[in-house]
């Protein structure tokens, strides 16, 4: 027999989508079957699995251990990284990701951000692995592999809820630094139409539908011969969106490879090892917040110009 406790990660779900999570590997029937014999109690009365958990809550499985593991999922490998966190707080946790790293996994033998903060949450006893059978700590927003920044988490299921949430409702401010080709002055808000080739991962952008409505504010901040230093407001949130724009735009970010000038790139690769595009999300801006984003509330986040970025702007003149 088995006695699990439910946490603050588990409790506001059913009891069916619980079981589902925690031996992932079995078939809703096997659930339905064990509940009706009462080889799965909750409180110690037998359930139906529709019932809302709430913490404190007792599910007791009187099953074999054997019959546990066979259906539980192997956990995955958590390798230690060290981050270089912003802000943390008991619900969130924001992290200065660097060019190169993945967001989150793009194959099952990636290792990404995700499970970086993993193993920093197991590492520093914020979560146990018995825990992780249930819940998994995850990134809110994500950024382009070559592309430097903040990039938000949730440590807790409410907040990771909330926090995901204000970023798709756009209620959180997002700005981004880049190094763009050719002369820029003043401040413009641009709009569009993306539309996104699944085979090549590249994206395009027209003026009229189809496609997804796209919004890109930007101000240029400095500008010194063929180079401007722009801030970048990202209203919407689209992939590649900032990169594709900018370039629709005749104003390619430096390094980019995939919507830019090859010719200008491999410029900077040969002169300054360039290997990324100078994109940088340095800040995030957020309204009020309550629930588990009180601490938050009116917070304004900034992510440190990575060194390289930093150095070719003070050589270009533009910082």
């Amino acid at each position: 027999m088995r006695e699990i406790r439910i946490r603050e990660n588990e409790s506001g779900q059913r009891l069916d989508k619980f079981l589902a999570k925690y031996m992932g590997l079995a078939p809703k029937s096997f659930f339905y079957k064990m509940m009706r014999k009462k080889n799965i109690v909750l409180n110690g009365k037998k359930t139906q699995g529709s019932e809302q958990l709430r913490q404190g809550d007792v599910v007791k499985l009187f099953l074999s251990d054997e019959t546990i593991e066979k259906f539980t999922e192997k956990q995955g490998i958590y390798r230690k990284r060290a981050l270089d966190i912003l802000y943390e707080d008991r619900h969130t946790l924001f992290i200065n990701k660097p060019a190169g790293m993945l967001s989150q996994k793009a194959k099952p033998s990636d290792q990404s951000l995700v499970e970086y903060l993993t193993a920093y949450l197991l590492d520093s006893g914020q979560i146990t692995p018995e825990e992780l059978r249930t819940f998994h700590p995850a990134v809110c927003n994500r950024l382009d592999r070559n592309t430097s920044g903040i990039v938000a988490a949730g440590k807790t299921l409410a907040a990771l809820q909330e926090l995901s949430a204000m970023f798709r409702e756009r209620t959180v401010r997002k700005y981004y630094l880049c190094l763009v080709q050719g002369a820029v002055t003043g401040e413009r808000k641009i709009r569009g139409f993306l539309t996104k080739d699944e085979k090549t991962n590249r994206v395009s952008v027209r003026s009229s539908e189809p496609g997804s409505f796209i919004e890109t504010e930007y101000r240029a901040l400095a500008s010194e011969r063929d180079v401007t230093l722009l801030e970048v407001h990202l209203i919407t949130g689209k992939t590649h969106q900032i990169r594709a724009h900018l370039a629709s735009e005749g104003h390619p970010v430096i390094g980019d490879y995939k919507y830019g000038d090859r010719t200008v790139n491999d410029r900077f690769r040969e002169k300054y090892g360039l290997s990324s595009q100078l994109l940088h999300s340095f800040r995030l801006c957020f309204p009020k917040c309550c629930g588990e984003l009180t601490e938050l509330s009116g917070k304004e986040i900034q992510a440190p110009v990575p060194k390289l970025f930093l150095r070719i702007c003070r050589d270009k003149g533009v910082m």
